[in-house]
Parts: structure tokens; C-alpha cells; sequence
């Protein structure tokens, strides 16, 4: 076997790593949203508990990086693919610890009738969650136009939550009793509003592993 096809392995091994890692991190975004609408508080703890295994799933990808470049010394494409790895799983790292804050705002919220007046927060969700498997994609099978198109959907993104805003607002003014916990539904869409930004910088490193350039949208 020759040192060119191991060390092809070797990438494609690092590929299926941040898949599970970005993988485990969708479905932390959408199980503590389930948490939210079922009022599941044991769900909720469980996400937080969790969050160990993207830390896990962190370290273990970083270690895996760091030695891919101290044994095969690995020069232009090949570097920028790893060295765009260790800086991916940061931001997707954050998603998870994002995804564990709004589980444990869901155990401090006992009024569910807010819920039911923010219609934005599972449109959001749903396109917060593409955008995270998009981005991850993107990086993986070097699909540098789903990136640009990820990085697009953040508008949308932007949109719902203004629109979330004003429903919480509206709540806050008719029901002075739930005002607490309007604000908590504001901090939950804002952790989603932060999660697409960081599949956003996911796909601006795509770009630079793709071109050397590195554009940080705006």
C-alpha cells in the first residue's frame, strides 16, 4: 500500500469523524426543541448530559489532525483540509454547547402558552438544522456552491428571528404574567440565531479549504 493511498484513508477517516460529530450535534438541536414543545424536562437533562460527547468527539477529532500533520507533513490542498478540520470543530463544538443551553432553558420554563404564540421557532429550527448538515457536507464532499448556498440561508435565519422578536414582544405586552419567560423563548431562538452563524464560519473555512481564500461574510 502506498504512503498516497493511506494517507487517502487516513482523510477519508477524518471525514466520517466530523460527520458523527455533526451528526450528533443535529440531533441536539432537534431533540431539545422536541424537549421544548413537550415540556420534557428528562429529555432536556439528557441533551445537557450529552454534551460530553461532542467534547469527546472534539478532542478525539483534534488529536487525529494534529498527527495527520506531524507524520505526513501534508502541503497545500491536504493541509488546508486539516487545518480547516481543527477550526470546524470549534464552531461545531459551540453548536453543541448551544444546543445544551437551550435544554437548560427549557427546565426553567413551566408556562407553555408562549410556546404556543411563537409560530417562528420551528421554521427556524428547521432551517438552523439544514444549514448545520449543509455545512458539514459541504466541507466533507468539498461542495464549495452548497456552501455559498448555506451561507445564504442565514437571511433567512436573520428574518425569523426579527419576526420571532416582535410575537414575544406582542406576549410580553398582553400577558405581563409570562413576561420571564417570553424572555427565555428569546434567548432559545438567539442560541439558534448563533448556531447558524457558526455553520456560517463552517462554510467560510470550506471556501478556504477550496480556494486559500478566506472571506468572512458579513
Amino acid at each position: 500500500m502506498t504512503a498516497r493511498v493511506t494517507f487517502d484513508q487516513e482523510l477519508e477517516d477524518l471525514n466520517d469523524r466530523l460527520i458523527k460529530m455533526g451528526t450528533t450535534v443535529e440531533n441536539a438541536i432537534d431533540e431539545s426543541i422536541a424537549a421544548l414543545k413537550n415540556k420534557d424536562i428528562e429529555s432536556a437533562r439528557g441533551i445537557i448530559a450529552n454534551d460530553r460527547v461532542v467534547d469527546e468527539l472534539e478532542k478525539q477529532i483534534e488529536y487525529k489532525c494534529l498527527t495527520l500533520l506531524l507524520r505526513q507533513q501534508p502541503v497545500a490542498k491536504d493541509l488546508r483540509k486539516i487545518s480547516t478540520a481543527l477550526k470546524i470543530i470549534t464552531d461545531m463544538e459551540r453548536i453543541g454547547d448551544h444546543a445544551a443551553d437551550i435544554a437548560e432553558l427549557i427546565i426553567e420554563i413551566t408556562d407553555g402558552n408562549v410556546y404556543e404564540a411563537t409560530k417562528h421557532i420551528l421554521p427556524m429550527t428547521e432551517v438552523v438544522i439544514t444549514m448545520v448538515h449543509d455545512s458539514i457536507w459541504a466541507f466533507t464532499k468539498d461542495e464549495l456552491e452548497l456552501a455559498h448556498e448555506v451561507i445564504a440561508r442565514d437571511d433567512i435565519v436573520d428574518n425569523l428571528f426579527a419576526d420571532l422578536k416582535l410575537e414575544l414582544a406582542e406576549v410580553i405586552r398582553s400577558e405581563k404574567d409570562t413576561g420571564k419567560h417570553a424572555l427565555d423563548y428569546l434567548m432559545i431562538a438567539k442560541y439558534l440565531e448563533r448556531i447558524a452563524d457558526h455553520a456560517v464560519n463552517i462554510c467560510e473555512w470550506v471556501e478556504f479549504s477550496q480556494t486559500g481564500k478566506h472571506i468572512v461574510n458579513k
